[in-house]
């Protein structure tokens, strides 16, 4: 395992922000640490960032505690910061030497990474000459310069437009395709979708739903069906909810409906019907029910 946790407990004062969390983050995926404002997110990256201490628990990262495996490790935290009068090249070449790598390694690397992002012309410019978004892709590439096993990255898609979203998601699966390990913490459903093997569901620091990200979409699927259809009936009994999306309507129905029922009367009306499948619950919907069932339980 890269990073074990393991009855983790952390308190600000009185108020309990990481409440006996245990979990595991494998060798080579990406793992999605998801959670509402305030969950305890950010709090528990610290912890194995070693930037704070817990006051229970175990960690291993790399096999070793989290001080020792530190120089392994890259995070792009969500708070954003990097040394604005400083020339772009110059700073990716210092934090990777910070971290222990020879200076023309880290050049060489510093390079690939900017032509990575599309920021390769800018590499002799100060940093405060870069916008708010290339200041953001230069940071994600400054988590990843120093070339480590296992990365943190906190929103790292925010406030990127689309095509460098794109960008960001491939140096992603790229990580995971060499071998690397990233643990990723964002609000953007649509992107853990896409790119998480893993997740854990956290609310006020206690584990909601952690495990394969397919296996939690089967067992937590809402009754939810797609149909393709030119035409769809308003009274067909059992449906609780219709959203139209790219020519197909999304059915949510009741309980006690099933599926089968929803073909059944389409086609005794003479309906055409082009696609009909049982459509997996959107981790959005997911996540948004866990969190309310956990509220409602207090």
């Amino acid at each position: 395992m890269i990073i074990e946790v393991e009855n983790l407990v952390k308190s600000y004062g009185e108020f309990l922000a990481v409440d006996h969390l245990s979990f595991e983050v494998q060798r080579g995926e990406v793992f999605g640490l998801l959670g509402p404002n305030g969950a305890g997110k950010t709090t528990v990256i610290r912890i194995i960032m070693d930037i704070l201490q817990p006051d229970e628990g175990r960690i291993a990262v790399l096999g070793y505690p989290p001080g020792v495996a530190k120089d392994r490790v890259g995070y792009l935290p969500e708070e954003r910061g990097l040394y604005r009068k400083l020339r772009v090249l110059d700073t990716l070449i210092y934090l990777a030497q910070l971290k222990g790598v020879d200076r023309s390694t880290s050049k060489e690397r510093a390079q690939l990474l900017l032509q990575q992002v599309d920021l390769a012309e800018w590499e002799t410019h100060k940093v405060r000459d870069l916008s708010r978004g290339m200041q953001q892709r230069l940071q994600f590439i400054a988590s990843l310069v120093h070339n480590p096993d296992l990365v943190f990255l906190d929103e790292p898609f925010q406030g990127q437009d689309p095509i460098n979203v794109q960008r960001l998601k491939k140096a992603v699966a790229q990580l995971r395709d060499d071998g690397k390990t990233v643990v990723l913490s964002t609000h953007q459903m649509n992107l853990v979708e896409e790119l998480c093997d893993r997740i854990l569901l956290i609310n006020r620091g206690k584990a909601l739903l952690y495990g394969a990200l397919q296996d939690i979409k089967r067992t937590r699927a809402l009754n939810t069906v797609l149909v393709k259809t030119p035409l769809l009936p308003e009274d067909l009994p059992g449906v609780l909810e219709v959203k139209q999306s790219n020519g197909a309507f999304n059915l949510l129905l009741s309980d006690n409906t099933h599926p089968q029922s929803i073909i059944r009367a389409l086609l005794e009306r003479d309906i055409e019907v082009t696609a009909f499948e049982v459509a997996p619950a959107p981790l959005a919907d997911i996540f948004v029910t866990a969190v309310g069932e956990e509220e409602e339980a207090r």
